[in-house]
């Protein structure tokens, strides 16, 4: 059975890789461990992962292009002898792709919930103006296009 995209329209050139990524995330939607996404000022996110019973030596964070892991696997205690174990020391992974510019400015652990901030850099809007080349060209030759960007003042 083929599936059909949502980007399939002439109109939505090249998010082939936005596409792959939505797939990549939809295969990684376990619900454990919970977390929250805060806005933290103006350009602020703090993600909050529920993380109790981990230690800092049991968790990592890692970040490979524009995608953040933070996976968790607790050590097992041979000295403890349990009656009765309802709190799993289950591990995890959880990812979660952050849009370009973004970066992570760290992260802490306390009671039980790990902290991860990140910030997003302010966007500068940009024109581009495009020079039209006539259609008229020499046999052999090739139109080259001269793309110019320039910056707009905000303030």
């Amino acid at each position: 059975m083929s599936r059909v995209s949502m980007f399939n329209s002439p109109l939505l050139l090249g998010f082939d890789q936005l596409e792959r990524t939505l797939d990549r995330l939809a295969k990684n939607a376990e619900g454990y461990p919970p977390y929250n996404i805060e806005r933290i000022g103006e350009n602020g996110l703090r993600i909050v992962l529920a993380v109790a019973g981990f230690t800092t030596g049991d968790l990592a964070i890692e970040l490979v292009e524009s995608q953040l892991t933070v996976r968790g696997k607790q050590s097992e205690d041979a000295d403890r002898v349990y009656l009765h174990r309802g709190i799993a020391a289950r591990q995890f992974q959880r990812a979660f792709m952050l849009a370009d510019g973004i970066e992570v400015t760290g992260a802490r652990l306390d009671n039980g919930l790990l902290s991860i901030d990140l910030v997003r850099p302010t966007a500068e809007p940009r024109i581009r103006t495009i020079r039209i080349d006539s259609g008229k060209t020499t046999a052999g030759a090739v139109n080259t296009v001269d793309i110019t960007a320039r910056r707009t003042q905000t303030r």
